[in-house]
């Protein structure tokens, strides 16, 4: 497994959020499905909301796309016994929603599986920009969304998922928010400000 990772912006190094970092996972066609679509009409909403707020205060975007060959080289198993897998590249399943949308600056990681950081530059990006706290939205929240979740509190983040802005089929979305809070804090695009002093305490305890 492969990532292709574009080289970040430079940052102002006094921002106030120079420990955090947005991960924004598979905002693609494909995982927009008219069920989740039809169930979480305000998601693509919050995503524009989300970004412009990191992109204004300086928290760096670190985008999440999948990727897949077409001739199947790269499939996870399962799916080359299906022989369909989502986001072939060239497609326009494997296209970003408009509003999630890179932009020149922003890097981009490309997996090959449900977990963001497995076969991919994403750790090593992070802890080079000098990441501590990430925050996690995007498609969908019981798989791609939970799984890289997962591994980050693992590698050492603290972490948050930003609830109005993650979607899937609402009893498996209201599920995962509500079993792993082992796992992550949940916040929302409109509470980053309001949130922020409680991780800062969080960091400065680990930082002891």
């Amino acid at each position: 497994m492969t990532s292709v990772v574009q080289t970040p912006s430079v940052q102002d190094s006094s921002s106030a959020w120079d420990d955090y970092a947005l991960i924004l996972v598979d905002v693609q066609e494909d995982f927009w499905s008219e069920g989740v679509a039809s169930q979480a009409s305000g998601f693509p909403d919050g995503v524009e909301s989300l970004l412009s707020t990191c992109r204004e205060q300086g928290i760096d975007i670190v985008h999440v796309h999948a990727r897949f060959k077409e001739d199947g080289s790269d499939w996870i198993a399962r799916y080359r016994l299906r022989g369909w897998i989502p986001c072939v590249a060239g497609t326009e399943g494997a296209e970003p929603l408009p509003v999630a949308a890179p932009r020149p600056g922003e890097p981009i990681v490309v997996k090959q599986s449900f977990d963001a950081f497995l076969g991919t530059e994403l750790d090593e990006l992070l802890r080079g920009m000098g990441k501590r706290f990430v925050l996690i939205a995007g498609l969908v929240t019981s798989t791609c969304v939970l799984l890289t979740a997962a591994t980050a509190t693992q590698l050492g983040y603290l972490v948050a998922l930003v609830e109005d802005c993650c979607a899937d089929e609402p009893p498996f979305h209201d599920r995962i928010l509500r079993t792993y809070p082992f796992i992550f804090t949940t916040t929302r695009s409109d509470r980053l400000g309001l949130d922020r002093p409680d991780w800062d305490e969080q960091l400065r305890r680990l930082a002891r």
